[in-house]
This record gives structure tokens, C-alpha cells and sequence, in this order.
């Protein structure tokens, strides 16, 4: 099991004896960055570190329709030369219904109306990229990623491992999410701590434009928001879950989430405080594992809450304009009581450049056909 880092005290208005205020149904979902403590990078670093911006979409790393650049038609299953060595699940082609099927959506995140969609085969990430998938990456290429560029992420309360000097205090509203100067994918509770030992979690504090990063490397892309809830639903079209509708905890736990009370104690009961390895409990009906809990993973698609209203019926590709790009499946900080995002339609959301301590990826083979 996984801990918070010994020695690391709790820090921000949580820890002190602050009003009891309920969590909204959002509660484990990081902030942007922008609403992040203005002050917490040093120096202040530009937007992306090299004077770019590139969190409003017009100059993201992908090409316009969100396949990465000249080798999206790279070959299927690991990757381009090898590069990406994640097991493949093949997705057989059909239709499902998409959206909320149980009725614990939330209006605001826009996952109504149900409708049909038909999708092509794909080949997809059997697990979320690792740290070790991640650190391959970065030793090749020398990529920077956007909170290493930025100087700061976001960090829970009850994991920072960091020095005064470089916690930058909570995000208003939001006060278990800490702005942590030093924390990235290779230091994901701060800059004192590391990812030593933990070479098979899903690499975290990764953005949107970092995820695409990768992909161009590994010749591979992003999943659509609608081939990641075909997968999730491993064949099962109508559950809640990707194991069917028993709740999480029941006759065992079959996801990694919050036990407990939030924001104050995490009772691990699952076996897990904080990530859990990729291949933990049990894969769903195509062989994906965790889909749900554990780590939010990034889709290619721009977020639009009105979207479902008039979304295509065949190979959606999501709303052509939009500041944010979709996350799924939710992660270890949801709890059924507050934020219940951890279903197979649930949605979420943030900004190109933003990175937090529970947010990661996983990948699509990039030669995948896509109707026109």
C-alpha cells in the first residue's frame, strides 16, 4: 500500500482546524492552472515555459482534428519502432449508447441525452501510461513537461512532500488542492519525494499537451471521449460501471477510491492511499484495466456540456471549439458521497496545460479508420 510521504504534514486551511465544509460534487477534480496561486511559479515562467500558450487550443501539439501530427497513421498495436510497449485491447467495431444510463449524472457536466453511436474497430491501451512508458519518453525525446515548464502543479493536501518555501497555499474554494512549486510526473507529491518503487503506476501530473507529446513519439494518439466509454463498458452497454452496476465495494473492492472522510482521511480500504499500480483489481470485459478510479485519463476532445445535443451519430470527434479537452473515469480521491465520477459516462474537464497530482493517459493505436 501507498501512503502520503513519511514526514510530510498535511498543509493549507484542511490540516488547521477549518470550517467543516462539504465537498461539491467536483471535489476531486483539480483546478486549472490558472486558478492556481499566481505567485507559485518562481520567476514567472511564461505560459508553457518557451513563451508559447498553448492552453486555448490554436497552437496545440496535435493537428486540428487532434491526431498527432504527421505520424498519426503510424502502425497499430505498440506504436511506432517498438517505442510504445503497452498491451494492446482490440475494440471490435459497433454501436452503444452513450451517456448517463443510471441517473447519478451531473447536469453541469453535460452527460445527457443518451444517444447511439457507431464506432470502427480500434485498438487501445490495455492500462494507463506508467512511469516507467513516461520516463522512456523523456529519456529519448528530453521533453519538458507543462508543470516542469510552469515551475508548479497541483498537489493534495495530505500528500505535498515539500518545503515551506515551495508550498504556495490552496486554491480558493478548493483548499485540498495545493499549488507545490517542484511537483511534476518524476516528483508527484513535491520536490521531496520520487517515483522509486513505483515504475508500474499511471505516471501523474501529466497535461493534455504533454499526453499528445507522447503520442507523437509513439506514434499514437489520444482516444476519442466516445471510444474511451465503448472501452470502459468492456460489452457491457447499459452498466454504470465497467464491471456492471454492483457498487464498488461490493463483495470486495473493485476500484481504487476514496474511503473515508474527505478531505480529512483516506481509510485505504481498497489497499491504496494515493495511485495504485495499472494492473490492480480486476480488468473489465475487453481486458482494460481501471478504467474507472485510480487516475483521471485524457481524451482528445475538445469539453462542451451541450455537445451530446447534437453530436454526431458516427465516430464523434467532439465540439470544433473550446478552451478545455475532456477527462474520464475519475481517480482516487471520489467517494460516492461527493463526487461520484468514477461511472463509465461521467465526464470532467480542464485546460490544455493543466497538471495535477491524479490525472494521467492512455493511448490509441493512431492508424485507426475514422469515418468522414
Amino acid at each position: 500500500m501507498t501512503t502520503a510521504p513519511g514526514g510530510a504534514d498535511p498543509v493549507g486551511p484542511i490540516a488547521h482546524g477549518a470550517p467543516d465544509t462539504a465537498p461539491g460534487r467536483g471535489a476531486c477534480c483539480a483546478p486549472g492552472r490558472a486558478a492556481l496561486p499566481p505567485h507559485a511559479a518562481a520567476g514567472g515562467p511564461p505560459p508553457g515555459g518557451d513563451g508559447t500558450d498553448r492552453s486555448d487550443g490554436a497552437t496545440d501539439t496535435s493537428d486540428t482534428d487532434g491526431r498527432s501530427g504527421p505520424d498519426r497513421w503510424a502502425g497499430a498495436g505498440g506504436g511506432r519502432d517498438g517505442r510504445h510497449g503497452i498491451e494492446q485491447a482490440r475494440i471490435p467495431a459497433g454501436e452503444f449508447t452513450m451517456g448517463d444510463s443510471s441517473g447519478d449524472g451531473s447536469p453541469w457536466d453535460g452527460e445527457t441525452p443518451r444517444h447511439r453511436v457507431a464506432l470502427d474497430a480500434f485498438s487501445i491501451d490495455t492500462t494507463a501510461v506508467t512511469n516507467a512508458d513516461f520516463a522512456r519518453f523523456v529519456s529519448a525525446t528530453g521533453h519538458r513537461t507543462d508543470a516542469e515548464a510552469h515551475g508548479y502543479s497541483a498537489v493534495f493536501h495530505l500528500a505535498v512532500a515539500a518545503g515551506p518555501g515551495d508550498v504556495v497555499g490552496p486554491v480558493e474554494g478548493l483548499p485540498w488542492w495545493i499549488g507545490v512549486r517542484g511537483a511534476d510526473w518524476a516528483h508527484p507529491n513535491g520536490p521531496r519525494s520520487d517515483i522509486a518503487g513505483r515504475d508500474d503506476h499511471p505516471v501523474v501530473h501529466i497535461s493534455w499537451n504533454d499526453a499528445v507529446a507522447y503520442c507523437r513519439w509513439a506514434g499514437r494518439r489520444l482516444p476519442t471521449e466516445a471510444e474511451w466509454e465503448y472501452a470502459a463498458r468492456g460489452g457491457l452497454p447499459a452498466a454504470k460501471y465497467p464491471w456492471g452496476d454492483a457498487e464498488v465495494d461490493e463483495g470486495g473492492w473493485r476500484a481504487n477510491i476514496w474511503q473515508g472522510r474527505f478531505p480529512y482521511r483516506d481509510t485505504a480500504e481498497d489497499g491504496w492511499a494515493g495511485t495504485a499500480p495499472v494492473r490492480t483489481f480486476a480488468p473489465n470485459g475487453y481486458g482494460l484495466w481501471q478504467c474507472v478510479g485510480n487516475v483521471w485519463e485524457w481524451c482528445r476532445d475538445r469539453f462542451d456540456p451541450g455537445y451530446y445535443r447534437h453530436s454526431p451519430t458516427v465516430d464523434p470527434q467532439g465540439p470544433a471549439g473550446g478552451a478545455a479537452r475532456v477527462l474520464r473515469g475519475g481517480s482516487y480521491l471520489c467517494h460516492i458521497s461527493y463526487c461520484n465520477r468514477y461511472r463509465n459516462s461521467a465526464r470532467s474537464s480542464n485546460t490544455p496545460d493543466s497538471s495535477m497530482g491524479n490525472a494521467g493517459f492512455r493511448t490509441v493505436a493512431a492508424d485507426t479508420p475514422r469515418h468522414l
